[in-house]
């Protein structure tokens, strides 16, 4: 039992929550919708384009709400995802809404469920997935196109990582689900206990997660953020010590200073994908403790470490990458317990057709003199219906 969330309920999270959902009412799909289309960097257009529909086993969901994320910025400024997009292509992965229609063969949904369904699935019967490292499949099924007015849902996803959401959980919140997940990954494969201290570097949407749900599992948490609106965030999520970079010389002697005997925490987490904070997370760590790279650095980057301290220091690096359908189920129950403040990490709301000025506000939050500077995800609205009850979306 992972001690970051309270006891899953069994998947495939279909029937479970059946009784709280309001009986359908199916409408005929209309023939086109509003989506973003990709075409190249810093290049998305809404148009005008033709709505899914469903193949055997598929569902087509209608996009209650899509969040932005660090990827998704990623790719709107290179223009491409080597594993995921290559443009022309609608884009965006997280989201929830509710099934507008099923294809042959689905029988866990029903038109009018709330789902939230995930933005991948493995294969589950390669090298990887029979030794549960499914995040690691060598067949990952991706699916894209959160930000429109509906998303095909291939049957893979259907059947292995799409989740059926309470009436009691809002919709833009259980869009939360996949990133928490990866947060909730890191945080697991760093082999967190109650009482531990973890370190975690970087204030970005990631970083505040696991810094939550570190507090959360009973760790003493320090976070290490660059900008006032990140100290802010930190320090609203139960994390016990907040160190700005830009108020210290030494942010590694910093956080030593708060350790017993500066002998360093028991975990330091890498959240920012650059080689000096990777550097900083062994530095941080104590003898016998752990380091999680979490954040990914672009190919070819190189790092130095002291290879005397990590041999005689007993350390363990290791890094953590995506997610698995088990992780999902814990997050999405985190997510529905109410425990994890799902409501400070959405800040900002906005229609499909400003999610290029959403993009560009979020590339500048970091630094503290744009608009966004205390944004940590944006919901993206399809239907303006949602957008004018953007604070009580159901």
């Amino acid at each position: 039992m992972h001690p970051t969330v309270p006891e899953v309920v069994p998947a495939p999270f279909t029937e479970i929550f059946r009784e709280s959902i309001p009986e359908p009412h199916p409408e005929p799909l209309p023939e086109t919708m509003l989506a973003a289309v990709l075409y190249g960097q810093e290049d998305v257009r809404i148009e005008q384009v033709s709505v899914p529909h469903a193949g055997p086993g598929e569902i087509i969901v209608r996009v209650s709400a899509a969040l932005t994320c660090g990827t998704d910025l990623k790719v709107f400024r290179r223009g491409y995802h080597a594993k995921m997009i290559q443009p022309p292509a609608l884009f965006g992965h997280e989201l929830a809404g509710e099934v507008a229609e099923l294809g042959d063969g689905v029988t866990n949904f029903t038109v009018g469920d709330r789902v939230v369904p995930i933005n991948s699935a493995p294969c589950g019967e390669c090298y990887f997935c029979k030794r549960s490292q499914e995040n690691l499949c060598e067949d990952l099924l991706f699916n894209n196109g959160a930000y429109a007015e509906y998303i095909r849902i291939s049957a893979r996803i259907v059947e292995k990582n799409t989740l059926l959401v309470p009436a009691r959980v809002s919709l833009e919140h259980a869009a939360l689900t996949e990133p928490l997940a990866c947060a909730l990954h890191g945080l697991e494969d760093s082999n967190a206990r109650p009482g531990d201290t973890v370190a975690v570097i970087g204030g970005g949407p990631l970083g505040l997660m696991i810094m939550h749900v570190a507090a959360l599992a009973g760790c003493t948490v320090i976070a290490v953020v660059k900008h006032d609106a990140q100290v802010e965030a930190a320090a609203a999520l139960g994390v016990t010590h907040v160190i700005q970079t830009t108020a210290t010389d030494d942010a590694v002697a910093a956080v030593r200073a708060l350790t017993p005997d500066q002998r360093g925490v028991d975990i330091a987490i890498e959240a920012v994908a650059l080689p000096e904070t990777w550097e900083q997370a062994v530095d941080m760590v104590r003898n016998g403790g752990v380091v999680n790279f979490f954040g990914g650095p672009e190919a070819g980057t190189k790092v130095a470490i002291d290879t005397n301290r990590l041999h005689y220091g007993d350390l363990t690096l290791k890094a953590t990458f995506h997610h698995t359908p088990a992780v999902c189920r814990r997050a999405f129950a985190l997510i529905a317990s109410g425990k994890f403040q799902a409501g400070r990490f959405i800040t900002g709301h906005a229609p499909l057709t400003d999610l290029k000025q959403a993009f560009a506000e979020l590339l500048d939050r970091g630094s503290d003199r744009g608009r966004c500077g205390n944004c940590i995800k944006t919901a993206i609205l399809p239907a303006p219906a949602n957008l004018q009850g953007a604070e009580a979306l159901p």
